[in-house]
């Protein structure tokens, strides 16, 4: 039995394997991010939703990864199985998300009406999928050398947001044409897809293929609970990482909180269909989320995480001002243009900063707690994303978006002088 599973085979250790493993996994991330949080919010939009109740939707559907630490000491604590240290939590959690993703079979299609009902779907479906990237995160942080996680990361990011283009492409067409149950069925075909990929590639070269058995030696290295709660609690205190956190909670706090505004504006008051605007998005994202991610990457192991993170923080600034001043445009023949210009603007920055800001992240996360210090970090991202959304339609109607965006980008800029400045030097970032 022992010498069945150590014949070779797809190793993570190798990067052909490696890469297309990483990929696939956060192109089914992302093909159900665009799905519920593009071609759903969207629809909805254009069924006649109000903006709060689309931001209820969307921070509902985040609110789970808020909560990802909390999965950090399980998977750290229970490596010790045959299937691999990470492995087995990476398959048990997508197995579990799919189950709970077949949930939108059951949910009866209708108007604005069934809005709630898809969102509670996403609010289970997301804590299986956090617990999945935590899992995920921690292999990654395991088997890739550190000076090749800017590359590795620019692979998630391409995958993510592949998969986030084509998830709101193709269902802003499937969900009115086809409708919700479709839409469904094909998000489970590839999350099975990706399931099977990931049961084929192993972490070593004796990890089993399929196995609920215990490793022993594994077990005994694993930490306690006490231990690694310990660790979590260290990594809120002193030094750089309350500032690194809150790079994280604000610079996707920020972008929300414009973004998803200006989208129900554009459908709701400047005359775009939710079909034409999912599509816009979706060009947008795939081109940025893939050769620029994959050159942001290249270029980050090279400059260094702070340099690179600095730069993508002012481009944002300048690009989040330019769209709260494009919107100020009264000429008419402009205006039709200024909104569409101001969201490619608003969505382009964002996407690529983060490649820039994980490698920096998973260098202060190495060690026996790798995922829960790391799954840390990525509920800071989420909570920005989730508080950005919950205010937004609040914070749009108070302020008015112009003025919202030039906030927004104000922020941008501030974290980025921070940044310059060398709030993260001590993280190790050169």
């Amino acid at each position: 039995m022992r010498a069945e599973a150590a014949r070779p085979g797809p190793l993570i250790a190798s990067p052909g394997w490696r890469y297309v493993l990483i990929a696939a996994l956060y192109a089914h991330q992302g093909l159900v991010a665009g799905f519920a949080l593009t071609a759903i919010p969207n629809h909805f939009a254009a069924l006649g939703a109000s903006t709060g109740e689309i931001g209820a939707h969307v921070a509902t559907v985040g609110l789970p990864w808020i909560l990802q630490p909390l999965w950090g000491p399980v998977v750290d604590r229970f490596g010790g199985l045959a299937m691999g240290r990470r492995r087995f939590w990476v398959a048990a959690a997508l197995t579990a998300s799919l189950l709970a993703l077949a949930r939108l079979l059951l949910v009866e299609e209708g108007g604005a009406a069934t809005l709630p009902a898809i969102s509670a779907v996403f609010l289970l479906q997301g804590a299986l999928a956090a617990l999945n990237d935590t899992a995920t995160d921690g292999m990654i942080i395991d088997n890739v050398p550190p000076e090749r996680l800017g590359t590795a990361n620019a692979v998630t990011r391409t995958g993510f947001v592949t998969g986030g283009a084509v998830g709101a492409a193709l269902f802003a067409w499937m969900l009115p044409a086809h409708g919700l149950h479709a839409s469904a069925l094909v998000l489970l075909a590839f999350g099975g897809a990706v399931l099977a990929l990931q049961l084929l590639v192993r972490e070593g070269a004796g990890d089993a293929r399929l196995s609920l058995r215990r490793d022993l030696g594994r077990s005994a290295a694993g930490e306690g609970f006490p231990t690694l709660l310990r660790r979590l609690a260290a990594s809120l205190r002193g030094g750089a990482t309350p500032l690194l956190l809150l790079f994280c909670f604000a610079t996707d706090f920020a972008a929300a909180i414009f973004r998803l505004p200006l989208s129900v504006e554009l459908i709701q008051a400047r005359g775009w269909e939710a079909e034409a605007l999912s599509r816009l998005q979706a060009g947008m994202g795939l081109v940025t989320g893939t050769l620029g991610a994959l050159a942001i990457g290249w270029w980050t192991d090279r400059a260094g995480p702070r340099r690179a993170l600095a730069v993508l923080l002012g481009l944002c600034g300048a690009a989040h001002v330019l769209a709260g001043a494009l919107l100020l445009v009264p000429e008419p023949r402009w205006a039709a243009l200024a909104g569409p210009l101001a969201l490619g603007l608003s969505t382009v920055l964002p996407a690529l900063l983060f490649v820039a800001l994980a490698p920096a992240v998973m260098r202060a996360s190495l060690g026996p707690a790798a995922a829960t210090r790391f799954a840390l970090f990525m509920a800071a991202l989420n909570m920005g994303d989730v508080s950005g959304s919950a205010v937004a339609g609040s914070a749009a109607a108070w302020l008015g978006l112009p003025p919202l965006g030039l906030a927004a980008g104000a922020l941008f800029l501030l974290f980025a002088v921070l940044a310059g400045a060398g709030g993260l030097r001590r993280l190790g970032a050169p």
